[in-house]
């Protein structure tokens, strides 16, 4: 929604990562600081990715209601999927862990709502990765525009009766724990011409901190792009493995690693060549900004699964999220702090 700084019109796009629960719990952090400095209802493009996409899920979905966000911290805090989404689909021949996933999603937040409910709320991408193609695959809404899914090489169709909870559960079935969410032609129809069907997997295989939806002025006009980064930061190893298994983990980490960096530069170049918004952008594992000494360190430390999160836990990820997000706008758009209600 636009606003106006010294009569002109401005937009603000924010990318909410992947990253579990803890990275949820971050973004929480960061839309509290939104709300406070009156910016939240101003938003007018989210894109998320896997934990992100049950943040900005939860407050599409709840737009204009006053305890949207008390309403995903008691989520957070009160529900664990992960283990009983994985035993659950293992021993259940009628549902798959992706089918268990959505209804735990369905249950505690959507409602049987679909993408068309979006209406009246910011933009919203819910992004996640075409194994047919390797493409960016997004199911978007909101904005007072129509529902649509799909990617750039295949095409797009309309949405409105997707479920939304299928689009976060196909945004967040992080590999090899939940499987990939497979669309049928019948519901795909652009499949048909090269391929049987598409199965959709985490978002964050191809782009974890959800920026590409932003990147497209030309379809997605903003001027500041905040991204709000709680995935895994590639740790430091005094004893590197040795074994092959661990080692390919270690490998893509490494990949992930490099992808997120030139992430980061490719937004700060198209900025300074006229061609992007203007980044704000943070990492949980940032100590600049951090509000207390310690907290980017036990934030980055917490898990990523889908774990119900104890109070320590919560309380530093929702403190730090909002602290590096004022830390940023303090430093490089104080302009974004004098926005009238």
């Amino acid at each position: 929604m636009a606003f106006k700084i010294d009569g002109v019109d401005k937009r603000i796009g924010l990318a909410l990562s992947g990253g579990g629960f803890r990275a949820a719990a971050f973004h929480l952090g960061v839309l509290r600081q939104l709300q406070a400095l009156s910016l939240l209802d101003k938003l007018d493009l989210v894109s998320c990715v896997s934990g992100g996409s049950i943040a900005g899920g939860t407050l599409a979905a709840n737009w204009g209601d006053p305890a949207c966000l008390d309403k995903l911290e008691t989520y957070l805090r009160t529900r664990s999927i992960a283990v009983a989404s994985v035993v659950g689909g293992l021993l259940d021949p009628f549902e798959s862990r992706l089918d268990k996933l959505a209804n735990s999603y369905d249950r505690d937040l959507f409602h049987d709502r679909t993408l068309s409910t979006l209406q009246g709320g910011p933009r919203i991408y819910f992004n996640a990765t075409n194994l047919a193609t390797g493409n960016m695959f997004f199911f978007v809404a909101g904005g007072g525009k129509d529902a649509e899914m799909g990617e750039h090489e295949l095409g797009v169709v309309p949405a409105a009766g997707f479920p939304i909870s299928r689009a976060v559960a196909a945004s967040s079935a992080f590999p090899p724990v939940f499987p990939p969410l497979l669309l049928p032609a019948s519901i795909y129809p652009p499949a048909a011409a090269t391929v049987e069907y598409v199965t959709l997997t985490d978002g964050g295989v191809y782009d974890n901190m959800g920026v590409n939806p932003l990147l497209r002025m030309a379809r997605n006009p903003i001027d500041y792009l905040i991204v709000s980064d709680g995935g895994k930061p590639f740790a430091f190893e005094e004893r590197p493995t040795e074994s092959g298994a661990v080692v390919l983990k270690a490998s893509l980490d490494i990949m992930m690693e490099q992808i997120r960096g030139l992430q980061f530069d490719r937004l700060q170049h198209r900025h300074l060549a006229g061609k992007g918004a203007r980044p704000l952008w943070f990492s949980i594992d940032s100590i600049e900004g951090e509000q207390q000494q310690g907290d980017a360190s036990f934030a980055s430390a917490i898990s990523t699964h889908l774990k119900k999160l104890n109070d320590d836990e919560m309380r530093v990820l929702v403190r730090h999220g909002g602290a590096l997000l004022a830390s940023r706008i303090g430093r490089y758009a104080p302009e974004l702090a004098t926005v009238a209600p």
